[in-house]
């Protein structure tokens, strides 16, 4: 029979116990800092990353990337990061000056890059220059997973493998959501597919699924519409019988409800499009999001009570 372990023979066992996960955690590689610039940038690289990187994301949920204003803890997060992911396409302009002020050196990975942009006043918006919405075309959007999970793998060499079969994975399930949205789209009759949002950031997702947008904003959240561009909305809507009207976007959404209510018609919900919802609201993830518009969309567009 085994005799029972002494107190002074079990106290150097359960030290070497309580020092073990203390030893595996010292031995274990530390997670890179990775800084995503927006909050659907930032869930993209969640999807392919998850937990082996630690993610810093500068405008967060419900935040107007457009307008947003670094803090001195964003400026931190850049000074500490292993990664940046940037839209470009002159979206996020304050983070080129965050850069050059903390004076960057690492790895920036424009998830544009590489594609073609429409031009912002191609869908009958008012901005000029490229529009930078990419990620509404779900097919950009595979492009954008594949050169974040290889940006991913070239800075952390001993997770490359994992981290491009992950974009790889992420890029298939955007693909199968891309075919979903164009079957929604596809019961829609094509004279039935316009819709009114607050501003034009849409202009990818007309593009890629036959939609037509109209705003009284351009593709700058922060523009203005003027007296005249109301008016003849309101008269296009009327001319029309458009039923499918949405606010999009944080703050203020005056115009959008007096544009409703002197066109006789009713606000059908939000849209998200620049950012994402609070994790209790309805867009938390990017799929989510799309999921959440399209069903706003296809039965506003139909007609169909809201």
């Amino acid at each position: 029979m085994t005799a029972p372990l002494t107190r002074r023979a079990a106290l150097p066992l359960l030290a070497l116990l309580a020092a073990s996960p203390a030893r595996a955690r010292a031995q274990a590689p530390p997670r890179p800092v990775v800084v995503a610039s927006f909050s659907i940038l930032g869930d993209m690289v969640r999807q392919i990353a998850g937990e082996d990187v630690v993610l810093r994301v500068l405008a967060g949920p419900e935040t107007d990337a457009h307008a947003f204003q670094p803090r001195p803890s964003e400026a931190e997060a850049i000074r500490g990061a292993a990664l940046v992911v940037r839209n470009g396409l002159g979206f996020e302009p304050w983070l080129d000056r965050l850069l050059r002020s903390t004076g960057h050196q690492g790895p920036v990975v424009t998830a544009s890059e590489g594609i073609t942009p429409r031009r912002a006043d191609q869908a009958g918006g008012h901005g000029h220059g490229p529009d930078p919405h990419c990620w509404q075309d779900l097919g950009l959007a595979q492009s954008y997973a594949r050169r974040i999970g290889e940006a991913l793998a070239l800075v952390e060499p001993t997770r490359a493998a994992a981290w491009r079969e992950a974009a790889s994975g992420y890029a298939a399930r955007l693909a199968a959501l891309d075919a979903w949205v164009r079957e929604r789209i596809a019961t829609v009759p094509p004279e039935r597919r316009v819709v009114v949002t607050s501003h034009d950031a849409f202009g990818y997702f007309a593009a890629a699924y036959g939609v037509r947008f109209l705003a009284p904003q351009g593709a700058s959240a922060g523009a203005q519409p003027s007296a005249a561009q109301v008016a003849a909305l309101i008269r296009q809507i009327r001319a029309a019988g458009i039923s499918a009207v949405f606010i999009e976007g944080p703050g203020s959404q005056a115009v959008m409800q007096r544009l409703a209510r002197d066109a006789g018609v009713t606000v059908r919900g939000r849209l998200y499009a620049d950012t994402l919802s609070a994790p209790d609201g309805p867009a938390p993830g990017f799929e989510a999001m799309v999921r959440h518009n399209l069903g706003l969309l296809v039965p506003a567009m139909r007609g169909e009570p809201g």
